[in-house]
């Protein structure tokens, strides 16, 4: 009989794909959304799909007669969090802490917890392991008590549980709707459209980014194998780019001719970020896709999902 695991936010980016990765790998998937977010087209038919808020009580038969959930839901918008601190508070640590209690009463074997590379906002050493954290936005903060609950639950409740800290991912599914989308996304959409792209700032941040793909790769790793139990696990490839990087390999890729516009900065955002792989490598784990393969296949998604227009009337097509 096929395991069953249970992924809550399953119809956002990570979520959706993680699912779709799952079903693909012969798991049965049990989903939980309340669609604030995410969207149903993102969901594969092959979920067995619940419409149910995270801080729900309803949710805790989900949880019984399950071989793992993947705790995924959160508020993730840095400025939504920003501007809505309560609401932030509410859904990423009173939301988790009613996703371990459901876990505890169904007594699942197995909790992986997704949290976020925003915890080493204060932190200036790169590449940066997994052994100190200092959060300092709003968003940081909540994934921060909702990661102290897991501790919590892991030392309390003897709960075996694994936290996943990601980077930036991309991919397809990305969320493009966003008042301020995801770099990857935001570029590859407008430059199709014709349309110039945006960079806050000078274009000089840093980021780690990781494919979907490899993700999940590791989230299978950690899923199966017993020396993840009770770990954190920074979840990034390594090497960083700087955004105005990103824009050159996205021109280098479709060839539009168009400039960036620079914008004020956006407040609250880590100037670098540079993941220590170094205990996911352990597992067995690497990132496998490289940035621009990754790009290739987000630009192709995109083209064939996102953008409602013709083949023909397309401003740009993928470069060889």
């Amino acid at each position: 009989m096929s395991k069953r695991i249970l992924v809550t936010g399953v119809a956002g980016f990570v979520g959706s794909n993680l699912a779709k990765y799952l079903l693909d790998s012969g798991y049965m998937v049990v989903g939980v959304d309340n669609l604030s977010a995410g969207t149903m087209e993102n969901v594969d038919s092959r979920v067995e799909f619940h419409k149910l808020d995270i801080r729900d009580s309803e949710i805790y038969p989900l949880f019984r007669k399950l071989d793992g959930v993947f705790h995924l839901a959160a508020k993730s918008s840095l400025t939504d969090c920003l501007n809505q601190p309560l609401d932030a508070g509410s859904v990423n640590v009173l939301g988790t802490l009613n996703v371990l209690e459901a876990a505890l009463k169904g007594e699942v074997p197995k909790v992986v917890y997704a949290d976020t590379s925003a915890q080493y906002e204060g932190i200036n050493d790169f590449p940066t392991g997994e052994d100190k954290v200092k959060p300092i936005g709003v968003y940081a903060a909540s994934k921060h008590g909702g990661a102290a609950f897991c501790d919590s639950y892991r030392e309390l409740y003897k709960m075996n549980l694994t936290t996943v800290r990601y980077f930036n991912v991309y991919g397809p599914a990305q969320d493009w709707r966003r008042v301020v989308p995801p770099v990857m996304s935001a570029f590859i959409i407008r430059m199709l459209r014709g349309e110039r792209p945006v960079i806050y700032g000078t274009g000089e941040k840093r980021r780690d980014f990781i494919y979907v793909d490899d993700v999940n790769a590791l989230h299978r790793v950690i899923l199966e194998d017993p020396r993840s139990s009770g770990r954190v696990f920074n979840v990034g490839t390594g090497m960083n780019f700087s955004v105005n990087e990103i824009y050159q390999l996205v021109e280098g890729l479709l060839q539009t001719g168009l400039t960036p516009i620079y914008k004020p900065d956006l407040p609250g955002e880590a100037q670098v970020t540079l993941a220590d792989i170094s205990s996911a490598r352990q597992l067995g784990w690497s990132p496998q896709v490289d940035i621009r393969e990754g790009l290739r296949r987000s630009i192709r998604y995109i083209q064939e999902r996102v953008l409602e227009t013709a083949e023909d009337d397309r401003p740009a097509a993928l470069s060889a």
